[in-house]
């Protein structure tokens, strides 16, 4: 075995330790195992389908139907057992066999689990009078829950949870926190009920996620690389750009980024295109830490990217309450920003280092051609799915619902022909990193695996076409649809592309037949630490509702940000990222989001920011992810310095520093809503595009220190400054003209009601603190609507009783979007009202863009200078 094998085995075993498990047992114990984890595989499929309502229908069991209601309890029982089968509990633990303790900590789980399946009528009969029974029960799932994660995930997350556990047993003894939250402590019983029993703690909202969609998701991803589709995304990735100015560096960004949007783990995204693309990038010149540092940035990146972002899209879908089709929309454009930026970076990378691409045999693709072909790819995808909308539009009024049978043999035939064609060409490989390093050609690697891009299809098909006569798929059928057709092209593509060759098909039926069998297996694999990581997280979602515990964390921040709304960013975005350390995704997401999300909006609500809680929640899952490769956790940089055999500590500092432009971005968002494209035009969103990366160029030139040339320390503030100028252009607007009118009293209900409809109307709420007395303020908005201030109030449940000039404020009714941000914040019954401050009503002033042209004007003097000193191409 080579140094070089050495290395992408210890990059694998960190992949093992950290998502899929280390031990590998033999004999039976394997057998068992690979059993259990095909069980859990088909289990997911069948109460993904519809065979459970046609099965019950037809024998008269509910027994069969019952399983779809208790599918969460029975995901977290397979989760617990091959965590505890596949992990060993600490370093020293057999790696090839299984102890007794394990086997006693599996019996355990799952009669924690199927005890909630067997007596549920009995439980559902006593809600919140908990027996012994379940105290005992809940106390036994509770701690072989956390042992599972431990095992499974390290302690970071264990950690978390445990101090959440803690303040719900000892937070009620602290006057200030009872103060805070109105929380006087929890007895055992109340407690372990409240977490194991209900659906408010390990079986919340994350796990039912965890089991409806996430892994689906991630079945398909994993049957898609066993298939082969992985290995085709990093060879079109290298054919596209393998042949320019650090190739190889750009081909790494684009093929994580093609997986990356279909993987949960950025640690297995690193280690998948990493041990290709990490060998060539040393090979055409970069440092090994270079190298890692970005197949670490552009794996990281990749769980950001719509429209899986590490299965966090489907939990944002939960917790925001907006569409999954929003959700990708507002995700999309910092994502593609980012990951041109990083493509940007690799590139002045490569020109202050003097590098070349790889050696390509026939024509070179230019990087006009490669734009073009972006482009081309685009109109076509988009054009194939026009005429099937119109095809199926036309058919729908004749057949019906039958028109589907319509659209699935027409992906059948597509199917077959690019399996016809597929075969005229060598199949695809795995090349080897210690073979010289050559770019293959475009135009056979491209069509000879273009049949793997039919189940992305008919996934994001599912996901986002919706038409007068069709309408969206869930996510869970869209994922469901999807896993199928992979499956089917797993099975198939082998012996049919041997059918066109005029090959036997007996060795390709059974060899497609084991990756549709391995494929299973790798997606339970890969699911084990998400399954116990969002039960973990269940813990912390449902301590805060019991506790009200964000509370704490909230007046934390508020006392140290001293109400400065950049002080209170900053310290989100770090708690943020020391959170995200040792958790996959979907766990990371859920943590940062229950503790740090509620902070942004209710103290930022105090300091005049007001924003669409989509932007707070994108803003903790950016800096939440980034901690994948921050030091001194980053596990991907771990992974991605096995592979590169450099210093992993040095790999997760650059990979941040490369990562410092998606860092920069939730900042932005934050304050210039535009660029998660929310309430803009078409045409609007296209300016917006533009701009917005010429800004994230001109910001990564800065941070590189060379963009034409090397630049002199003052080209780089300006740099930076025309970059701010171009990304927050209303913030020198705002410095010459003030957004808003202030107005109080009856005036201000007046112009308010003169607003058109859906214009915004912010208003400062002030009044005496429920817990201090103190007053207090916060600043609210509610969309005109109809002509009338006071209606478009009453129907959000806001009450006015104006007395004189004071707009005095009733309590928010109950059950009304502002009844929970109001009423536990202000005392409505004491002696001093609580009242409407002022509204703040935006301006009609000229448009901020006017500040566009003086900073393109500073742009062309910097460009005009470096153009001189520039001693090679800029590319």
């Amino acid at each position: 075995m080579t140094d070089q094998d050495t290395h992408h085995s210890t990059a694998h075993d960190i992949v093992a330790e950290a998502d899929t498990g280390a031990r590998n047992p033999g004999g039976w114990e394997a057998l068992l195992f690979l059993g259990i984890c095909l069980a859990w595989s088909i289990f997911q499929l069948y109460i993904a389908s519809r065979l459970p309502g046609m099965l019950a229908q037809a024998t008269g069991i509910s027994f069969f139907a019952h399983l779809v209601t208790q599918a969460r309890f029975i995901h977290l029982a397979f989760a617990l057992t091959l965590a505890t089968l596949a992990f060993p509990l600490y370093k020293g633990a057999p790696s090839d066999r299984i102890p007794w303790y394990d086997w006693l900590l599996v019996a355990l789980g799952l009669i924690s689990t199927l005890y909630l399946i067997v007596f549920r009528l009995e439980i559902a009969a006593r809600p919140g009078l908990w027996s012994t029974s379940d105290v005992v029960i809940s106390a036994i799932g509770m701690v072989v829950l956390l042992i599972a994660v431990y095992r499974s995930l390290g302690l970071p997350l264990v950690v978390i949870a445990s101090v959440f556990v803690l303040f719900t047993f000892f937070g009620g003894y602290s006057e200030w926190v009872r103060n805070l939250t109105n929380y006087g402590g929890s007895s055992l019983s109340k407690a372990l009920g409240h977490y194991w029993m209900q659906t408010e703690g390990v079986f919340g909202v994350a796990l039912g996620v965890s089991t409806t969609m996430i892994f689906l998701f991630v079945l398909f991803g994993a049957l898609l690389d066993r298939a082969g589709g992985g290995n085709w995304f990093i060879k079109v990735a290298i054919a596209l750009l393998g042949a320019l100015r650090g190739g190889p560096a750009k081909a790494a960004v684009l093929s994580s980024m093609m997986t990356g949007m279909i993987s949960g783990s950025s640690i297995a995204n690193t280690v998948t295109t990493g041990t290709f693309t990490i060998p060539l990038m040393k090979r055409i010149g970069f440092p090994a830490e270079k190298a890692g540092a970005v197949e670490v940035a552009s794996s990281t990146n990749g769980q950001l990217t719509p429209p899986v972002m590490g299965a966090a899209a489907f939990l944002m879908v939960e917790y925001v309450n907006i569409p999954y089709i929003d959700v990708v929309k507002h995700a999309f454009l910092p994502a593609v920003i980012s990951y041109i930026a990083l493509l940007y970076i690799v590139h002045l990378e490569s020109l202050k280092m003097g590098l070349e691409g790889l050696e390509k045999k026939g024509r070179k693709i230019g990087v006009l051609l490669i734009l073009l072909l972006f482009l081309t790819g685009f109109i076509g995808l988009g054009a194939i799915t026009f005429l099937v909308i119109g095809l199926r539009s036309a058919l729908q009024p004749l057949m019906g619902d039958g028109s589907i049978y319509v659209a699935v043999a027409l992906l059948g035939v597509a199917y077959l022909v690019l399996v016809a064609i597929a075969a005229r060409y060598p199949d695809i490989e795995i090349d080897d990193p210690e073979q010289a390093p050559v770019a293959p050609r475009l135009t056979p690697t491209l069509i000879g695996g273009a049949y793997f891009a039919l189940p992305i299809f008919v996934l994001v098909w599912n996901l986002m076409v919706s038409t007068d006569h069709l309408d969206r798929l869930s996510p869970a059928l869209s994922a469901f649809w999807a896993t199928i057709a992979m499956i089917f092209i797993a099975v198939t593509h082998r012996p049919l592309k041997a059918i066109f060759r005029g090959q036997q098909v007996g060795n390709e039926t059974a060899e497609g037949f084991g990756d549709f069998i391995q494929g299973l297996i790798a997606g339970a694999r890969n699911m084990i630490g998400i399954g116990v990581a969002t039960g973990a997280a269940g813990i912390i979602v449902g301590t805060i509702s019991l506790t009200g515990a964000h509370q704490v964390i909230g007046q934390v921040i508020e006392v140290i940000s001293g109400g400065n709304l950049m002080v209170l960013l900053f310290l989100v975005a770090v708690l943020s990222l020391i959170l995200g350390m040792g958790l996959p995704t979907t766990a990371n997401y859920i943590v940062v989001s229950s503790l740090m999300a509620p902070v942004i909006v209710s103290v930022g609500a105090q300091a005049g920011l007001v924003v669409p809680l989509i932007a707070v929640h994108m803003f903790v899952f950016y800096f939440g992810i980034l901690a994948d490769d921050t030091p001194p956790v980053g596990l991907a940089a771990y992974a991605a310095a096995a592979i590169s055999r450099g210093d992993p500590i040095m790999t997760g500092v650059q990979g941040f520093m490369y990562d410092i432009r998606t860092a920069l971005l939730p900042f932005l968002f934050i304050f210039n809503t535009d660029l998660l494209l929310i309430n803009v035009t078409f045409f609007h969103a296209i300016v917006v595009f533009c701009v917005s990366l010429v800004a994230m160029l001109l910001f990564a030139a800065a941070t590189q220190g060379y963009f034409f040339a090397k630049s002199r320390w003052w080209e780089t503030l300006v740099l930076l400054f025309i970059a701010f100028m171009l990304f927050r252009p209303g913030f020198f607007l705002d410095q010459i003209d003030d957004p808003y009118d202030h107005l109080t009293g009856p005036a201000a209900l007046e112009a308010a009601s003169a607003l058109e409809d859906g214009a915004p109307m912010r208003m400062v709420v002030t009044g005496p603190d429920y817990d201090t007395g103190k007053p207090r303020s916060t600043t609210i908005l509610v969309r005109a609507m109809g002509g009338d201030a006071e209606a478009a109030l009453m129907d959000k449940g806001l009450m006015l009783l104006p007395e004189g000039e004071t707009l005095i404020l009733e309590e928010p009714m109950f059950g009304t979007p502002f009844f929970e941000k109001l009423a536990n914040q202000y005392d409505f019954y004491g002696d001093e009202p609580v009242v409407i401050e002022q509204f703040e009503l935006e301006r009609d002033r000229m448009p901020k863009e006017v500040f566009f042209l003086p900073a393109f004007l500073l742009l062309a003097g910097v460009i005009f200078l470096q153009r001189r000193r520039a001693t090679q191409p800029a590319f």
